[in-house]
């Protein structure tokens, strides 16, 4: 049976709980064993299964802080959703490569997520609005 909105609303919002929290083992508990997890741009490139998740995470919250997403909209499909935000906070470490310098910084992100059965997320691709990035965050 394909989870409804409201399902969909209150796992993408756990799993950005957790990032807020900066709890690696929550952002992990949400996703699959055998996830596609895919952060356009980043270095390492798309991953997948739990494990090749991980290390984005651990650099992610090792490079910003005090983080909060704004939802923006979401469109919904059959077991997917695509969800655009805003996340503001600050950057103590080297966010995307760049020196943050515990300078405040915000930019849209792109979520397109599919859900597995169980509700949990099977595949999730990230888009960040890197310019904007680069913008605040001057070298």
């Amino acid at each position: 049976m394909p989870l409804t909105p409201a399902q969909m609303d209150a796992q993408i919002d756990e799993h950005f709980g957790f990032e807020q929290a900066d709890n690696v083992e929550g952002v992990l508990a949400t996703l699959t064993p055998d996830v596609n997890h895919d952060i356009v741009g980043w270095p390492g490139g798309p991953t997948r299964g739990v494990e090749g998740a991980r290390p984005f995470y651990e650099t992610l919250f090792a490079d910003l802080s005090d983080g909060h997403v704004e939802t923006i909209r979401r469109l919904y499909g059959e077991n997917f959703l695509v969800d655009e935000s805003l996340w503001r906070g600050k950057a103590p470490g080297r966010p995307f490569g760049l020196e943050g310098r515990d300078r405040p910084l915000e930019f849209r992100l792109l979520h397109v997520v599919e859900y597995a059965d169980d509700g949990k997320m099977k595949a999730e691709q990230v888009w960040i609005d890197l310019a904007a990035i680069q913008q605040q965050l001057p070298q």
